[in-house]
Parts: structure tokens; sequence; C-alpha cells
């Protein structure tokens, strides 16, 4: 048969794909690691309110239901049609909008990598860039028959687990490559470029999350990353939606949380082990910020998963 007569797949085609192989590794609602490394698959089968999550440098597309990303007070939809991309961590809120246990919300995360994004564009073989991004670190971007094609072939590459370490690479290293050419190109050459302020507070999150328990003085992270303070603090909150020491309250209380639930912490050990000083004052952030006392809230967690 000739090239010519290959038929031509769909969107349809490789979004019918995607939600048989998704759905028959995904035998209940939650998320599922695979053996490619920076590709995770999910399920839902009910809608949900918005919970606490931490969103990595990512890609995130649904093939089936849709979902809406909260961050910074902005919820971000997006379904079979539109897919979000973050080009930083980012403190978040995932919420289930379509799903049922008869039609499931399935999809899948799969991280970046800012050094296939550097390489990529460093080439030179891309169209030259004709907008600039919003400056947030997170955007929608349109589905493509190209952009598919790809995570079809990923996803499906899991039925073959000999060929993954050869195979991956080079599928990953295209949908790299399928991103650089989508809407959504301007936002990750922002934070691929290592002279941007995208890249510049990346490095500077990347030092919040390896020192949590650190005492913040934003002017010295400032400097370290090579920034005015002003500066730092504007482009901070544009591309985080929060300010540094929000977003350093953020990760101290997640992982407090993590703490208790997964490693049997009490609330003063888990308070002082994120830098905490006061217990009580652990206290009222948590309250404020998961809208009850973090021992009941631990209580009540540890009982639904027993349930």
């Amino acid at each position: 048969m000739s090239s010519e007569q290959i038929p031509k797949l769909s969107a349809n085609d490789y979004l019918g794909a995607l939600v048989s192989n998704i759905g028959g590794r995904t035998p209940e609602a939650g998320d599922f690691g695979t053996a490619i490394p920076g590709l995770d698959l999910f399920r839902r089968n009910e809608p949900a309110p918005p919970a606490s999550c931490m969103v990595p440098p990512s890609i995130v597309l649904v093939v089936d239901g849709a979902k809406k990303m909260w961050i910074g007070g902005e919820g971000y939809g997006y379904d079979t049609t539109r897919f979000l991309v973050t080009s930083l961590d980012l403190p978040a809120n995932s919420e289930v909008t379509e799903a049922s246990t008869r039609r499931p919300c399935l999809g899948l995360a799969f991280q970046l990598d800012q050094r296939v994004l550097a390489e990529l564009i460093a080439q030179g073989s891309l169209p030259p860039r004709r907008e600039r991004a919003s400056g947030a670190g997170v955007g929608i971007g349109t589905v493509t028959d190209a952009l598919l094609a790809p995570f079809s072939r990923l996803v499906a590459l899991l039925d073959e687990p000999e060929a993954i370490p050869v195979l991956a690479p080079l599928i990953q290293r295209e949908i790299h490559y399928r991103l650089l050419m989508s809407d959504q190109t301007a936002r990750l050459r922002q934070v691929a470029a290592a002279d941007s302020h995208g890249h510049r507070i990346g490095k500077a999150i990347d030092w919040l999350k390896t020192n949590i328990a650190s005492s913040l003085r934003v002017n010295e992270l400032a400097s370290r990353v090579q920034m005015s303070a002003p500066s730092f603090h504007q482009h901070f909150r544009q591309l985080t939606g929060m300010s540094p020491l929000q977003y350093q309250k953020w990760l101290r209380l997640n992982e407090a949380k993590r703490l208790m639930l997964n490693e049997q912490r009490d609330v003063s050990t888990a308070a002082f082990e994120v830098g905490y000083e006061s217990p009580s004052q652990f206290s009222r952030e948590y309250s404020r910020m998961f809208g009850v006392a973090p021992k009941r809230d631990i209580t009540a967690l540890r009982e639904k998963a027993l349930s």
C-alpha cells in the first residue's frame, strides 16, 4: 500500500484509542503511575469539588470528560478539545466537572523536560515566536491531531515494555516539539530560555521546595536568582498567582499534612519539621487553608480511607 493509500486518522480515532488504553489501565478511580517516567494516567468516576495539589511543569490531557484547574483564584477548564499546560511547579486545586461511572473522566499527565525544550529551541528549526506569553505559568491550548498522535503511541507503548527504553524518548521528544508548535509555544519558550524571568522564578521555586523549613528572606532569594526585589515580586505573582511568602506557606502546610497523614507525625512535630516555630500559629493557618483543624482533618481523612 502506498503512502497515499494509508488512511489518515482523525482526532476522534486517537481519542478512542486513548480512552480504550487508559480505561483498561485504570481499573478504579485514582492516579496511576506507569513504566514510562513522567507519564501518569487518571480516572475519575464522578464530579468532585476542587482538591489541593501541586502541578509540576506538564501537560494534562483529558480524553473523556472534563476538569478545571484553579490557580491563583482563576479557573482553567479543559476537556477533549483543550489541554492544560503549566510551565512551573504551581499550587492548584483540581476539580472534576464531567464524569460518571458509565463515562469516567479519563486522561493523562505528562511532565515536561526543560532541557528538551531548550534543545529544540536552540536547533533553530521552529518558526519565529509571534506573540508574548501572558505572564501566567499556566495556559489552555488547543488539542490537535498532531499532538494526539504521539500521545496515542506513547500510551500504546506500555504494551511493549521491552521497547520503552528505546522508543519512549523519541516519542517524548516529539511531544515537546508538537507543544512548541502549538498555540502555547510562547509560554513554554518563556520558561525554557535561561535568561527569562520565568526561568529565574523556576530556580527560586526549586530553592523554596528544597529549603522548605528555612526562613524566607525575599530580598535574598531575589538576589540569589539575579533579580531586583520589586521585579521578583511582580513576576513571581504573575507566574504563580501567589506571593513568595504565600507560596512557601502552601508548601509548608501541604508537606505537614503529608507528614501527619503518611508518616504518623503529631501536629506539633509536623509543624516544627516544616519550619513553624509556633504550633498554634500552624493550626490557625492550617485551618484557614483547609477549612478544618489539622487533627480533625487527618482523623477524617484516615476514616475515609478505611471506609
